[in-house]
């Protein structure tokens, strides 16, 4: 992967840190969607269509959960 390539995933790169128990981000499959979610602050996390397919091969590397289960805490 290039130099640009690395800088433009560095926002992401706690993305793919060992995960902690219970896991901050996990990968989250809704309907055919696939999206990064922060459990802490119960919303998807924004991640550019251009960098998806790395962040989620990086996350699925260090061993992030995955789920079609929705994996926030209730609203409200």
């Amino acid at each position: 992967m290039s130099t640009g390539e690395e800088k433009d995933l560095a926002p992401f790169a706690a993305l793919w840190d060992a995960p902690a128990s219970p896991p901050r981000w996990v990968i989250w499959h809704p309907d055919a969607d696939t999206m990064v979610f922060d459990t802490e602050s119960n919303v998807p996390v924004d991640v550019d269509d251009a960098s998806l397919d790395e962040v989620l091969s990086r996350m699925r590397e260090a061993g992030v959960p995955e789920s079609v289960d929705y994996p926030g805490r209730a609203c409200g």
